[in-house]
């Protein structure tokens, strides 16, 4: 039985860096990967103690084009978010985040492009730390003689 190797591809869609506004979300090519991806954000301890009002929702978008037609995900395109997908929301903040943490969700909704929004609303005069990667297995092997 021949084994066959998948390289693992990784996209840095955002940071790590400190923010306290929307970010500008970048399309995501996921050409290659027929599993969709795997979307990591890792957030730090809140900047301000989030509420209904100062809020961060992270929104999630896709679409075949890589520069319109982005739509909300349902529930049916993400793994791992027990809750029900709201306009393509599938994390909020809106309570007091005193810890750093991490959350992970699978892309599976077979679009080819997908976005990130880390969406701010309310007041928020200091940042909170965001990083947002995207994970796909296959399609993209290392290149050769990198620097």
């Amino acid at each position: 039985m021949e084994h066959v190797s998948e390289a693992l591809r990784v996209v840095n869609v955002l940071g790590p860096v400190v923010i306290l506004a929307d970010n500008v979300p970048v399309a995501i090519d996921l050409a290659g990967s027929p599993d969709g991806c795997m979307i990591h954000i890792g957030i730090g301890i809140g900047g301000i103690t989030f509420t209904g009002a100062n809020k961060i929702e992270f929104k999630v978008t896709h679409s075949n084009d890589p520069v319109s037609g982005f739509v909300d995900v349902t529930a049916a395109d993400v793994l791992g978010e027990s809750g029900a997908i709201v306009t393509g929301i599938v994390k909020a903040l809106v309570a007091a985040h005193a810890a750093a943490a991490d959350y992970k969700f699978g892309y599976v909704g077979g679009k080819r492009y997908v976005k990130v929004l880390a969406d701010f609303s309310g007041t928020h005069a200091v940042g909170t730390p965001i990083h947002i990667t995207a994970i796909m297995r296959g399609g993209h092997a290392p290149s050769p003689d990198q620097p």
